[in-house]
């Protein structure tokens, strides 16, 4: 089944923007979790802009990296901002990778896995690429719990048009659950699976710096919000402003939270 056309990421600025800016602080946390040991070999699927190969690069000491996105604009952005003779980057889509059997000592995606279509195969593929032993890891965001920028925005959306409710991120990927994260996992004959919350701070320091990236129109909650008629537009606006915790000084603290999965191969 294809794909909303919100769902397609290409825009590198606007994916920045939105989400890009609490992803980095996300996959530090994620990597010391993980905790690869120095001089291994890496796949990363997924890469997006290179926020996450980039923080591999820093906290890991990889031997090499293999990182691969479906997307030309977001491939061109990773190189552009990832030079590494460590990397290579490679287009194409998760459910076939374009690298050898066993060739990796960890697996890795992040803020991805919900948005491939078959996300069990492009498991069972990095499964294929890992060497006995090494590690499977991804993480996704906590749509229906505590991803508050989003959380907000979908109740605020819902309370005035509960037709929205099927396009909410939280209804859409269940996938996006602890539970059924360890199920995925443990399905594909991984060993020693763990899932644990990774909690960063997002501070908004303003509302205007927490309305504007929604103007996008790229993602799911950008791709509705620039879909309505502007009176309505407005009324999501103002429903929103009236909501979120704001401070005195303007600042509206909210959490981010991803749910991180990991198992290792047998």
């Amino acid at each position: 089944m294809a794909r909303p056309a919100s769902d397609t990421w290409s825009n590198a600025e606007e994916y920045e923007r939105y989400v890009g800016r609490w992803s980095r602080p996300v996959a530090a946390l994620f990597l010391d979790w993980l905790a690869v040991p120095p001089d291994r070999d890496w796949l990363e699927v997924g890469c997006g802009t290179g926020a996450l190969t980039q923080a591999v690069l820093d906290r890991c000491c990889p031997r090499r990296v293999a990182a691969v996105e479906p997307s030309e604009g977001y491939l061109s952005a990773a190189r552009a901002a990832v030079r590494d003779p460590r990397v290579e980057f490679h287009q194409s889509g998760g459910e076939r990778l374009p690298v050898a059997d066993g060739s990796a000592d960890a697996a890795i995606s992040g803020l991805v896995l919900n948005f491939i279509p078959r996300p069990q195969l492009a498991l069972a593929e990095q499964v294929r690429a890992v060497r006995s032993g090494g590690a499977v890891a991804a993480y996704v965001w906590d749509y229906a719990g505590r991803m508050d920028m989003m959380r907000a925005f979908w109740d605020a959306a819902i309370a005035l048009d509960p037709d929205a409710r099927p396009k909410d991120e939280g209804v859409r990927f269940p996938l996006c659950n602890p539970n059924a994260l360890a199920a995925l996992w443990q399905e594909a004959g991984l060993a020693a699976v763990q899932v644990v919350n990774l909690d960063v701070p997002t501070v908004f320091t303003s509302f205007d710096d927490y309305w504007r990236p929604f103007l996008g129109g790229q993602a799911p909650a950008p791709g509705y919000c620039m879909s309505l008629p502007e009176e309505r537009r407005a009324a999501l606006r103002e429903r929103l402003r009236a909501t979120l915790p704001a401070r005195p000084d303007g600042n509206i603290a909210l959490i981010a939270r991803a749910l991180a999965v990991k198992g290792r191969r047998p």
